[in-house]
């Protein structure tokens, strides 16, 4: 692989966890740098070291991955969008602006399940998976962290239906990469 073919890799990888953090911003009543930092940091290291693992994991595991990646995605993120549904309908809920390890940790590895697969496909091409890992995680830090100063944008304009919304997308999210996997929506 090219080093523009690992950028547009690094790129579409990104995707989810911009997706998530944008989500995440939105449930922050008040943005600070760290918070784009942190949430930056864990799906930029995930996605830094799942394809890592991939590869390790090679050929011998590569099947397994591809067949249950995306119901693994598609329950994680449906998980936490429908918590995030229940708690919009509360009245004068909390947002979920949590940035606790473990609810960072279960984004992170949800978002990076694909990059996990990715690496495998590193050791079928006899790629260096470092340069690759090391692009495919810096890509996914900064996009994260932007994607959370979007989401805070418009969250503080829009607090009431933030949760909702956030909600809602990541449930669409994992609905979009389940349908993919299975053939149903193209890749």
């Amino acid at each position: 692989m090219d080093t523009l073919e690992i950028l547009f890799l690094a790129a579409a990888l990104s995707m989810d966890a911009l997706a998530v953090a944008v989500c995440k911003g939105l449930a922050l009543p008040r943005l600070r740098l760290k918070h784009c930092l942190i949430v930056g940091a864990w799906f930029g290291c995930f996605q830094a070291l799942m394809p890592l693992l991939g590869w390790r994991l090679g050929t011998t595991f590569a099947a397994a991955a591809a067949k249950v990646d995306h119901w693994i995605v598609f329950a994680l993120l449906s998980l936490i969008g429908i918590n995030m549904v229940r708690e919009s309908q509360a009245e004068d809920a909390p947002l979920d602006e949590s940035l606790a390890p473990f609810n960072m940790l279960l984004l992170a590895l949800a978002t990076s399940i694909d990059a996990l697969a990715a690496g495998c496909t590193f050791a079928f091409l006899g790629a260096d998976p470092v340069p690759a890992s090391l692009l495919i995680g810096a890509c996914t830090f900064l996009l994260s962290g932007i994607g959370v100063k979007l989401g805070s944008f418009f969250g503080g304009r829009f607090r009431g239906w933030a949760e909702l919304a956030g909600g809602v997308v990541l449930i669409l999210l994992g609905l979009r990469i389940l349908l993919q996997h299975l053939g149903i929506l193209p890749a």
